[in-house]
């Protein structure tokens, strides 16, 4: 077989490749040559026009000596970390589909052709899938007990869920993507959670994204341990998904306090008593701190939102834009304005209770009853006129916002 750089038009020096090879290298001496003559391989004989990029994070060892051996181009990455390298090695890659894929030899580099099938006809991203539910296989001892039936299962289940992310695998490190779309992405972590933030990303901008079923091999490397640190990064995987979903993290936890209060009030206000237990004023204290706890994780759930569009780190979203096509400022104003006034008025008979009994001892049972949802309201209004112009002003910061605010 020739190497891949005798090959016209499928030189790596070509100027126009249609497919960047992108492997992330740090410490990989073990197993480097044998990925890259597998991608090679893979690209001579389907006479790819391609390029392979090694892109190496500070290694020590012979990794960059072997790429260059090999005729590969070699790409010094100063900051560390799985998404800085791979942020360099796609900056450095020419070609119209990218292909990345780690270097432990873990991935078989000849499945490139199932890859780059589906992004020729159309896929804008293509992910590799290493488990049963999407078609793959994991070899014996390819894949940590934890990872594999815990940690990969449950964050592919919360990116389904979270953000649509037609995925069964979000973890997989092998990947093909469209030059283009990824320009679009604006990628921004550095670490492990790279790979994640990819398919999060995609999804919300509504990329077409496909699977193909691999299998996941033993890596191949004996001089040190896996990159990859479990908790550390589920941790920051976890963080990722959650900041980059503020229902999830503000708006479902709200919505379930605010109506577990709601039910306490329905329950406290007429005293109820359900077998023995009687909801009464000290489950209106309970009931309002739910009510205001739920209704200021809303509220962060409208502001972070809006600040992710207005920043453009989230697509336009559909409920926020028919929420601000319900909700003005002025209406705002009028709402928490009404339970404002409410909420003093029945403080105020409260008060005035306690005034007729010349300031003497009060039945609390019954004056609670009034006391906790004025000042529940009050707080709820207070905290809407504060919010109403707070989003309004960051509304300001765009027109087109600006626009939805008015």
């Amino acid at each position: 077989m020739r190497p891949a750089s005798q090959i016209s038009p499928s030189a790596d020096q070509a100027p126009f490749p249609e497919v960047s090879v992108v492997i992330p290298c740090l410490n990989e001496a073990d197993t480097l040559q044998a990925c890259i003559e597998k991608a090679q391989a893979a690209l001579a004989e389907n006479r790819v026009q391609s390029e392979i990029i090694v892109a190496d994070n500070g290694s020590t060892d012979e990794s960059r000596s072997i790429a260059a051996r090999l005729g590969v181009r070699v790409i010094e990455v100063a900051a560390r970390g799985y998404g800085n390298t791979l942020m360099a090695g796609i900056a450095a890659a020419r070609g119209k589909f990218i292909i990345m894929g780690d270097a432990d030899d873990s991935y078989d580099f000849r499945e490139i052709p199932s890859f780059l099938e589906r992004l020729r006809n159309g896929a804008d991203v293509v992910q590799g899938c290493r488990l049963p539910a999407g078609g793959g296989s994991v070899s014996t001892g390819a894949m940590p007990f934890l990872h594999r039936w815990w940690g990969n299962p449950m964050f592919s289940f919360m990116a389904r869920r979270m953000f649509n992310a037609p995925v069964n695998d979000v973890y997989c490190g092998m990947r093909g993507f469209t030059k283009e779309l990824y320009e679009k992405l604006d990628q921004q972590c550095t670490g492990m959670e790279f790979a994640s933030e990819m398919i999060v990303k995609a999804s919300l901008r509504k990329a077409k994204i496909v699977e193909v079923p691999i299998t996941l091999h033993p890596a191949g490397r004996r001089s040190h341990d896996p990159h990859l640190k479990t908790f550390r990064d589920g941790w920051r995987t976890l963080r990722f998904f959650l900041m980059y979903s503020p229902r999830w993290l503000f708006l479902v936890p709200g919505v379930v306090l605010v109506v577990l209060g709601l039910i306490g009030y329905a329950l406290a206000m007429p005293a109820v008593i359900f077998r023995g237990a009687t909801f009464d004023a000290h489950t209106l204290l309970f009931a309002s701190l739910a009510i205001l706890c739920g209704y200021q994780a809303i509220l962060f759930s409208i502001f972070s939102q809006t600040f992710a569009v207005i920043e453009g780190f989230l697509p336009e979203s559909r409920w926020l834009s028919r929420f601000y096509r319900i909700v003005n400022l002025e209406r705002g104003l009028v709402i928490a304005s009404v339970a404002l006034l409410i909420g003093l008025l029945l403080m105020g008979i409260a008060f005035d209770r306690w005034r007729l009994s010349n300031f003497g001892p009060l039945n609390y049972a019954h004056t609670m009853r009034l006391v906790v949802p004025g000042v529940t309201l009050a707080a709820l209004g207070f905290q809407t006129i504060l919010s109403s112009f707070f989003v309004s002003i960051m509304g300001m910061s765009r027109k087109s916002v600006d626009r939805t605010f008015s």
